[in-house]
């Protein structure tokens, strides 16, 4: 075995090519459209080129922004490192837990970036990025498991209360709340100007960010979802907990495809990455699967030897997967066959991020790892 990571205001969705790796990863799924890819591969050298030993556990992506890594552990600690070598710039410890990953809006002209994080207790911290000082916060009546969004002058978070509430970037005053019938665990993923909330009720809601208001009737999922939903072009995916991924036209809001297991129920509790032919999903039955985006069949399944409940991450050619086992694998986004791997004594809980073509994935023993070409 070899032992091998901008102004978030109004995002708009084209059918053009993946972004290249750039020196941001500042959301979990890694834009606003929550794709889970970039168009670039790592390169095929891959070192750990630093360590940092948080507190406690971490069960969340980390994000990059700024020259610096951004994490969340699980009893309440937000920490800044820097990127280049993995040394503690600040941490904020707040009495509580993380579940949810911290999301980066880079500075505008009358902002400066900004780290906001929601925690099990229901409430929203927006803390400057630079300094660690905390800005506002705000609350909501349930835990907080998807991370933030923005939105022009906006920030968005979802909540177990059911809802999705829009406070103002600049002070955290409350703008709007878009209320559900059960617990939303997911991201909000931000097309054009409109979001889109999988939840504990079965469907998949279209929410007006402009207005908090609905768009068109609820699209029903046929069973619950925590998974965030992934956007390419004018398609969305969900993967829902009774093992089925759906694809929708978003704009038309109407169904294309639903995939099932023929052979075995599986239960999806990841987003899917999106690239420019296949989404990849990771089951509770330790099968990695890429199908088709356009026809909603399986391509190929590639199979764990546990479980990955991090969702997978598309770079370039390659698909990496973190699993529960410990092991942080490179597949063949192609075949889906092995071509690399590096194991720890722990577990990945959370996805990696990628940025300025280098891999940056934290683990249950509070360790974030940062891998790339130690020539590059």
């Amino acid at each position: 075995m070899h032992k091998i990571p901008r102004l978030l205001t109004l995002l708009t969705v084209c059918s053009c090519a993946l972004a290249s790796i750039a020196a941001d990863w500042p959301l979990p799924r890694g834009d606003a459209q929550s794709s889970g890819a970039i168009a670039e591969s790592l390169p095929a050298d891959l070192k750990v080129l630093w360590e940092f030993k948080a507190d406690e556990a971490i069960e969340t992506t980390p994000v990059v922004a700024d020259g610096r890594v951004f994490a969340t552990d699980v009893m309440g600690k937000v920490y800044a490192i820097d990127f280049a070598s993995g040394k503690e710039i600040w941490n904020h410890n707040y009495d509580t837990g993380f579940v949810a990953s911290p999301a980066v809006r880079t500075a505008s002209e009358s902002l400066a970036s900004i780290v906001v994080v929601g925690d099990v207790e229901g409430n929203l911290y927006t803390l400057d990025a630079a300094t660690g000082k905390e800005l506002w916060r705000q609350t909501t009546d349930g835990e907080i498991n998807g991370a933030a969004a923005f939105y022009d002058d906006k920030v968005l978070v979802t909540s177990q209360d059911g809802t999705l509430r829009a406070f103002a970037v600049a002070d955290g005053k409350a703008v709007w709340t878009y209320e559900t019938d059960d617990q939303i665990r997911c991201n909000p993923t931000v097309a054009g100007s409109q979001t889109f909330l999988g939840g504990c009720d079965g469907n998949l809601h279209r929410v007006d960010l402009d207005t908090g208001k609905a768009i068109g009737t609820p699209m029903p999922l046929g069973g619950p979802t925590g998974s965030t939903a992934a956007v390419r072009g004018d398609h969305a995916f969900v993967p829902i907990m009774d093992g089925a991924v759906l694809a929708f036209d978003w704009k038309a809001g109407t169904p294309l495809w639903r995939y099932e297991d023929p052979e075995r129920p599986q239960e999806y509790r990841g987003s899917a990455a999106v690239g420019e032919t296949l989404a990849i999903v990771t089951s509770r039955n330790k099968f990695v699967d890429a199908i088709s985006i356009e026809t909603g069949q399986q391509v190929w399944r590639h199979t764990l030897k546990r479980r990955a409940d991090a969702s997978p991450v598309i770079a370039g050619d390659d698909v990496w997967i973190a699993a529960t086992d410990g092991r942080l694998i490179r597949l063949a986004l192609k075949t889906g066959e092995s071509k690399w791997e590096y194991e720890i004594r722990g577990s990945f809980i959370a996805a990696p991020a990628i940025a300025n073509e280098r891999l940056i994935v934290a683990d249950d023993q509070g360790v974030v790892r940062v891998f790339g070409n130690p020539a590059g």
